[in-house]
């Protein structure tokens, strides 16, 4: 499986337009600063909506307020890293459908099992590019739009 490829079949769906992406609420959690404020740029310059989080503790806080449509989580973390922060989103009924993309500097065959045992629904290694950030939400974000109207 390579970097950029789904965990889900369903990710076949149309995929969203640049136009449509300003709707798309988008969280990045990292304990980086140049991580974060990298994703952000390339994010905000999609249009998106971006939210940032330095660790699992600050991003669950943030959550249930801002509703984000896609996560992007760092593994490796203080307090609370990435498989713990995804296992946590998934186990909530609210969220559980959110899709948890992962980021890390490991690319080995151990750390994706340990990701999808989790919840992540893709994982993606760094140093990540804009071009694989926008492909990554063109997928998700339209499978979080269709499991949102379902719940309803």
């Amino acid at each position: 499986m390579s970097q950029n490829e789904p965990n889900q079949g369903t990710a076949s769906q149309a995929r969203l337009t640049l136009k449509q992406l300003s709707n798309v609420k988008v969280m990045v959690i990292d304990d980086s600063n140049t991580i974060r404020r990298s994703a952000e740029i390339f994010l905000k310059n999609f249009g998106c909506q971006v939210i940032l989080a330095e660790d699992g503790f600050d991003a669950l806080a943030k959550i249930s307020n801002e509703h984000p449509d896609l996560i992007f989580v760092d593994i490796m973390m203080p307090r609370l890293d990435g498989y713990q922060t995804c296992s946590l989103i998934k186990r909530n009924s609210r969220y559980k459908t959110t899709p948890v993309i992962m980021l890390s500097s490991k690319d080995g065959l151990f750390d994706r099992a340990r990701g999808r045992m989790v919840g992540s629904d893709q994982y993606l290694t760094k140093p990540f590019t804009k071009e694989t950030l926008l492909e990554a939400i063109q997928t998700y974000a339209k499978l979080s739009e269709c499991n949102e109207q379902e719940d309803e």
